[in-house]
């Protein structure tokens, strides 16, 4: 059922508009946070969402958006679609755009894994140009009532572009244009192969969900609530994102897997000489050197960012 579209109060046209309808389907943390900066950048696009009934109410309310509705049909005039919804929905999507988007327009997602959906894109008619994306921005909490509009501010947004995607005639410029809208919304574009992000990823961001998850779900159940009421910050500052949802994981682990479960491996194999050492620490030695040179690598990244 379509809710009432277009919201009051809009404000002076601050930019020109890279697209003029902007489709977003599902409205998370990340699709939602994208409406909000798009909507403040581009008073004269529209922002379209697709979600359930009860998100597009949240998001009209918080004028997040233009035009709602639960079914795809209301992408029909889009010029760039975006799909927010977890990895393996955003691939089932792929398949229904053809039957509900008339026009020529560029088709993107926001997915931690990038293998699967690039290779099922390639069934999409020429009038769509699929170009896989990635932000690296987010928050410990997923759902529209954590998005903001510098979410991605800074951050780095992870493009997998294809020879076959960016050589469709009916959209010739549709990298270009998608980098114009990601440095607009404040993120910083860089391309690479699905391949390479995939391995990318298993590493910098699936297993360090994994690992703080099962880590305090180990924490959790040996000292209880009792227990986890001495911890220090320590643990809430190194816990911070086991309260991601499981079924978005779900989904990146099972479209990961060769490459998650390798990552799995290398940390098990640290642990195992940790446990192993104990009594000695010579290899708990080498591997806090090693942490600590590494850690200063990575401050030292991000405050040069």
């Amino acid at each position: 059922m379509e809710l009432p579209v277009i919201q009051p109060g809009r404000r002076a046209e601050i930019q020109t508009p890279i697209f003029e309808k902007i489709g977003i389907v599902g409205l998370g943390l990340i699709g939602g946070s994208i409406a909000l900066k798009a909507r403040e950048l581009w008073p004269t696009s529209l922002v379209i969402a697709v979600d359930h009934k009860d998100v597009l109410e949240t998001a009209m309310r918080l004028h997040a958006i233009d035009v709602a509705a639960e079914d795809l049909i209301v992408l029909a005039e889009a010029d760039l679609v975006v799909l927010a919804a977890p990895v393996k929905q955003n691939i089932a999507l792929l398949e229904e755009l053809d039957e509900h988007v008339r026009v020529p327009a560029v088709v993107t997602d926001t997915g931690s894994t990038k293998r699967d959906i690039v290779a099922a894109a390639r069934s999409l008619p020429p009038r769509f140009t699929f170009i896989g994306g990635h932000p690296l921005g987010g928050a410990s909490k997923g759902g529209l009532e954590h998005a903001r509009p510098d979410l991605f501010a800074g951050r780095p947004w992870l493009l997998t572009p294809t020879a076959r995607s960016v050589d469709r005639p009916a959209n010739g410029d549709a990298l270009e244009k998608l980098t114009a809208f990601i440095r607009a919304v404040g993120a910083e574009p860089r391309t690479l192969t699905p391949d390479a992000h995939d391995r990318l990823l298993a590493f910098l961001s699936h297993l360090p969900q994994l690992t703080v998850s099962a880590l305090m779900q180990v924490v959790g159940e040996a000292v209880g609530q009792d227990g986890l009421a001495l911890a220090g910050r320590g643990l809430a500052d190194t816990t911070r994102l086991a309260s991601s949802p499981a079924d978005i994981w779900k989904d990146i682990a099972a479209t990961n897997a060769d490459e998650v479960g390798p990552a799995l491996d290398a940390l098990i194999a640290v642990l195992k000489d940790l446990r192993r050492d104990l009594a000695h620490g010579d290899r708990l030695s080498e591997v806090f050197e090693e942490a600590n040179r590494w850690r200063d690598a990575l401050n030292k990244e991000r405050k040069d960012r």
